[in-house]
Parts: C-alpha cells; sequence; structure tokens
C-alpha cells in the first residue's frame, strides 16, 4: 500500500530502507508476534537456534512476543508464558494467572511496547535511523526496550531515566552503548523525564522523543499481542465453564492497561482494575507523593490511558510488595512458602518483580472485593522479574540485616494472608470523566495538547479507530520489508 509523504519523508524512508537492507534485517509484523509458531518463516527460526536472547541481532525483533520458549538460548516458539497463583498462595477461590515477561528481550515486555511506537514512525519516513536519534523517556524498562530495539534497527537510543532506579538498569544501558540522562527524583519523579524530553526537543534537533505515556503505538500493540495472549492463556487453562473475570495492571505508562480493553471487547462484563502505588495515590484520590514499586510511573493520568474503560482503582502500599519481594525471593521466605505452595511455584517466584507484585496483590484485592469464585479468572502481567532488582535485596539486607524465619513469619501474615478490599475506589462514570478531565494539567497545559484533542479520548470511537491501526501498519512492514529484499534470502 502506499501513503502521502512529503519529499523529506520519502528521503528518510528510503534511507530506513537502505539501512535495513545492508544490516540484514526484517521486520516482523503485529500479526507475527500473536502467532509466531505459525507465521513466522523457518528461515528466522533457523537464525533464532543460533542466538541468545538478548543478542543484538536483528532476527531477535521476533522475539518480541508472549510465545518465547523460556531459555536463554537458542530458543523457538511454544505456548504464551504465563503463571498461575494456587489459591494456597493468594486465598481466594478465582484462579488468578500472570503473564511472564522475563522471556521477552532485554527482561521485560516494555521492548514491544517501544517497537509499537518506533517502527510505525520508521515504515512511515517519519524516523530515520541514519540521521535521527530514538529518544526512551521512561521509568526503567521502556528505555531498555528502546534502545535494544534501536540497536537492532540500527540506530542510536537516548535513554532518560530517574537516578533513583535500580543499579542494574543503568548498567544495561551502558552495556548496550545508550546515551543516559538522569533525572532527579525517583519512580513517582515524571515531569523531570518531561521536563528533560522539552530541552531535548528545543535544544537537538536530531532528536525524536518516543515517549511511552503518550504514544498510543504503546498501547496498540498492548491491546493486539499482549491482549490476545491473555485470552490464549485463558483459554489454557482447559475449564470451559471459567468465566474471565477482571484484567489488572499497574497504569505505568498506561499501555499495558489497553490489554484490558481487548479482553473487555471480547468479553463485555470484565471488570478493569487499575493499580498504583498507595504512597501516590494519583487516580485513588488525586493524590502525590514518593514510592519504590519501580516500573510504574505516576502524578499524572497518561494521555494513552482510555480512563472510560476503567472500573476500578486500588493503591497498594509499597513496603508490602517490598516485603513479599524479600519473601519471595530470600530463602527463609521460601522454605516457609513450601509449607503452603508446590515447589514448582517457589522456583518460580523470581519472575515476579517489584511491580509484577504489585499487581499480584491489586488481583487478591479485586477478587475479594467482587466475590470471584473459583470459576472465574482474574489475568494480570509480571512485567519483569527479580533479576532487575538484585541490587534492592542486598540493600535491603544491609539496612534491616538479614531475612530470617521469623521475619517471614511476620510478612506472611501481615502482607500475605492479611489482603483486604482497603484502599480500593470502584469508578462510577463520574468519577471516570473526572479522571479524564484531570489529563487537562498536563497534557494541555504543560505538553502542548489541546481541548480537542483531549475530547476526542472520551469518545469510545476514538479508541476503537486507534486499535485498527494495526492492520494498516502491517501492510506498511510487509511493503518495507518486500522494498528492502531481505525477505526473500533471508
Amino acid at each position: 500500500m502506499t501513503i502521502d509523504m512529503d519529499d523529506a519523508q520519502y528521503e528518510n524512508l528510503q534511507h530506513a530502507i537502505e539501512c535495513c537492507r545492508q544490516r540484514n534485517i526484517v521486520i516482523p509484523t503485529f500479526a507475527q508476534f500473536v502467532n509466531p509458531q505459525g507465521t513466522v518463516p523457518d528461515a528466522i527460526k533457523n537464525r533464532l537456534a543460533a542466538i541468545g536472547l538478548n543478542d543484538l541481532d536483528p532476527a531477535n525483533l521476533f522475539r518480541i512476543t508472549w510465545h518465547n520458549e523460556p531459555v536463554e538460548q537458542g530458543g523457538q516458539y511454544g505456548p504464551v508464558n504465563f503463571l498461575e497463583f494456587p489459591p494456597e498462595l493468594t486465598g481466594v477461590e478465582a484462579r488468578i494467572i500472570g503473564m511472564v515477561g522475563r522471556w521477552f528481550p532485554t527482561g521485560a515486555h516494555k521492548v514491544g511496547a517501544a517497537f509499537g511506537c518506533l517502527v510505525p514512525r520508521l515504515v512511515t519516513g517519519r524516523f530515520d535511523p541514519t540521521k535521527h536519534k530514538a529518544v526512551w523517556p521512561s521509568t526503567g524498562n521502556y528505555c531498555r526496550g528502546g534502545a535494544f530495539d534501536s540497536a537492532l534497527l540500527g540506530c542510536d537510543a537516548v535513554a532518560i531515566l530517574p537516578e533513583q532506579m535500580s543499579r542494574e538498569r543503568f548498567e544495561w544501558l551502558e552495556h548496550i552503548g545508550a546515551e543516559i540522562i538522569a533525572t532527579p527524583g525517583c519512580e513517582s519523579n515524571v515531569k523531570e523525564i518531561y521536563d528533560a524530553c522539552h530541552d531535548i526537543r528545543r535544544t537537538r534537533p536530531e532528536c525524536i522523543v518516543f515517549n511511552q505515556f503518550e504514544e498510543f503505538g504503546n498501547s496498540v500493540w498492548h491491546y493486539h499481542v499482549t491482549g490476545r495472549a491473555m485470552h490464549e492463556a485463558i483459554r489454557a487453562l482447559g475449564d470451559p465453564r471459567l468465566n474471565p473475570a477482571a484484567f489488572v495492571s499497574a497504569t505505568g505508562s498506561a499501555g499495558t492497561i489497553a490489554a484490558g480493553d481487548y479482553l473487555k471487547h471480547t468479553f463485555p462484563n470484565l471488570r478493569i482494575t487499575a493499580a498504583e502505588a498507595l504512597q501516590c495515590p494519583t487516580l485513588y484520590q488525586f493524590g502525590f507523593g514518593d514510592h519504590r514499586i519501580e516500573g510504574i510511573g505516576d502524578k499524572h493520568v497518561p494521555w494513552i490511558h482510555n480512563v472510560r474503560n476503567t472500573d476500578m482503582v486500588t493503591a497498594i502500599d509499597d513496603e508490602q510488595c517490598i516485603s513479599l519481594f524479600r519473601m519471595f525471593n530470600e530463602p527463609a521466605g521460601r522454605e516457609l512458602l513450601a509449607q503452603l505452595v508446590p515447589e514448582r511455584l517457589i522456583s518460580q517466584l523470581s519472575l515476579l518483580g517489584i511491580s509484577s507484585i504489585c499487581n499480584l496483590i491489586s488481583s487478591i484485592k479485586t477478587a475479594r472485593y467482587y466475590g470471584f469464585g473459583k470459576h472465574d479468572c482474574i489475568v494480570t502481567s509480571l512485567t519483569d522479574s527479580a533479576d532487575m532488582y538484585r541490587s534492592r535485596l542486598a540493600e535491603l539486607n544491609a539496612d534491616r540485616g538479614p531475612y530470617t524465619h521469623e521475619q517471614a513469619i511476620a510478612d506472611r501474615s501481615r502482607w500475605l494472608e492479611d489482603i483486604t478490599t482497603d484502599h480500593m475506589r470502584e469508578l462510577s462514570m463520574f468519577d471516570r470523566q473526572a479522571l479524564h478531565n484531570f489529563k487537562y494539567f498536563t497534557w494541555v497545559e504543560q505538553q502542548g495538547r489541546s481541548s480537542d484533542e483531549l475530547n476526542k479520548l472520551w469518545d469510545p470511537d476514538f479508541w476503537t479507530q486507534t486499535y485498527a491501526q494495526v492492520d494498516q501498519w502491517d501492510e506498511l512492514i510487509a511493503e518495507f520489508n518486500r522494498q528492502t529484499g531481505v525477505s526473500t534470502h533471508t
């Protein structure tokens, strides 16, 4: 297919085509992410068999999927990666499953959101890898995913993230060769990230900012790829009586929560729960503050959050997440949990990073609030794993002393067995309109959006049309690959 573009865009597109031709790059389609086993060419699969999950080989673009075989080297495709949490752990009858982000390249699913932002611009001539730099403002995983995608596609990356994020994130970015801009503050200091973006736009014309909080490619990727993977995971449970009752996601950039839009479209009675930190309860009570649940920036409502579709908000204590993170990963905590749950689950608890534990807690609270039973299913996202926070465990041991059996008993009682329905807000239509209007102060007053643009976000047809872009993007990707000629001999 063809699209309208000016001379500059046409030149950018030709540069991108030549760059990919020289680097032997084939760009996957969104449809291939959804069903890689049935759609990815055998030649690509053969290349994957010889490389590692995180190798800087362009073939790893085809590993931006929930279907990766859970191995570090030479993996192929299989069922979607998910983990079920039994009632012995959760204390509720509802079946809670978490989609495992650990087996994406970089160890987090944000690499997919970054792809959804970068590639549509690449194949439409709005990003030239030979002259532009891709800027990835983030609280951690998104800038890592963007830097990885950039490296695979042959372009330079600039990562922006708060200076107090975990050491592992900075070390990884240094290793991959990204330019790093560390902004003041911690997880909840998103405005400082925006300020850095303003400076870049003003002073560095070669830079193009891919702001995950406003880039619809983020939500479109999750709607189609994550949403369909979650549907597949529900079917894989094998219970025809199972009711997909709820989807739970920490808000963060609000990309992942778009998977809930897909599930609600498929299952109209499904509820969508948005989780955030109690120490910074922006959706819960228009609050503010600092918190330690890395991966969920806040103090504003993201532009791409379809708040009209959100049914519930939970505010989760960051101390609860930190304490359970220790319990899930320290020997004393695992020994205690082994009295409750099978060993195979104990060995998989390291698949949960801190924000993943936030999602699990929110899922339990959602099940309790709505009284979900054994035929109800809640699905959530385990964005990243403990691998991103080993330094945090060391810091906690240094600050609080070694994690003991007695501490594990206390944490199990206070933070796991005593999960209640406190700090929950079920949203009326009036509440949802209020959250929608709250976007004004960030996006119109500070970020240059218009009131007319904001009003359009309240219209359900806007979201239907936005998510429908994926078909056109896939056609453009296919045409781009045809012009590079790489796909004919890969």
